[in-house]
């Protein structure tokens, strides 16, 4: 069964909407939640939160998806889907790590590694963090800070660049990661080093989602992801130590925020407008208020 109290969310400036009918057509997915703000897809049986958050942040290449196919005919149906009217970063073709691969960005800004290989379980979409300019090198150090933090967590296999066959235009350092697996309370991330001069780096245009399931886990992956350098920003929102973007969600948030009467509601949203770290008894406060 897979873990969806794990899950991405990109941040999109209106056309989220848009975005779901499109996932959902080329994974074969289903809308399963679609307010104006917030469209929930299952993909896979993965959830992912698409939020129409306005133009202040961009998807990109620094977070894409590795799509996991089974048969080179699953691989082309996925490619001609995402490929259409988007960009493609390397082409669909036959590499050393996989006989059928192609990277390319959709026409939402979304970057999709297709590949023909083996899934971890039921995990069929797996993020992947490519840690560049003041990140690189530091996948490692991310990978234990995060399987550190979370539950039923582990490093899986790695390849650091030293070990690997490819030859690279740019040559990485021998201890930097090529490609890793690891998993945080069950769920499947990629991570990789990456030295090239890329124009985008992590930011809120993708970040991922944690619910938790009280005020003591809250405060756990909320202190230990902020430490060393990251910064608590508003409404559950942080970065961690590498500027990537963590949103740690009480289930009760959402509970109280689904409650049928609207005034309730909103004085639940209106509680967690002024938040940084979510506290569940203010919430409660607001909502008994």
């Amino acid at each position: 069964m897979m873990n969806n109290n794990i899950f991405p969310c990109l941040w999109y400036d209106g056309d989220a909407r848009e975005s779901a009918g499109f996932y959902v057509k080329v994974f074969n997915g289903k809308i399963t939640a679609d307010n104006p703000m917030v469209i929930n897809v299952d993909l896979f049986g993965q959830k992912f939160m698409l939020l129409n958050g306005g133009p202040h942040f961009k998807k990109n290449a620094s977070v894409s998806f590795t799509v996991l196919c089974e048969t080179e005919d699953e691989v082309q149906h996925c490619w001609d889907g995402l490929a259409e009217d988007g960009m493609v970063m390397m082409p669909l073709d036959s590499y050393p790590w996989s006989a059928k691969y192609g990277w390319v960005q959709d026409r939402f800004g979304v970057s999709w590694q297709v590949y023909l290989g083996e899934k971890y379980g039921d995990q069929k979409i797996v993020p992947t963090l490519m840690f560049i300019h003041g990140n690189n090198g530091k996948a490692m150090q991310a990978m234990e800070l995060y399987t550190r933090t979370f539950p039923n967590s582990k490093i899986g296999s790695f390849l650091k660049y030293g070990q690997g066959s490819e030859g690279h235009a740019i040559q990485e350092p021998a201890d930097n990661i090529q490609h890793a697996h690891f998993k945080i309370d069950g769920y499947s991330v990629y991570c990789m080093d990456n030295s090239y001069d890329h124009t985008f780096d992590f930011n809120e245009g993708i970040s991922m989602v944690i619910m938790t399931d009280n005020q003591e886990q809250t405060d756990t992956y909320w202190d230990a992801l902020t430490a060393g350098g990251g910064k608590a920003s508003m409404c559950g929102w942080l970065k961690d130590q590498f500027g990537f973007s963590w949103q740690i969600v009480p289930k009760k948030l959402i509970e109280l925020m689904s409650d049928p009467d609207p005034e309730k509601a909103q004085k639940v949203a209106q509680a967690m407008m002024t938040m940084q770290k979510i506290i569940i008894e203010d919430l409660e406060k607001a909502y008994r208020s």
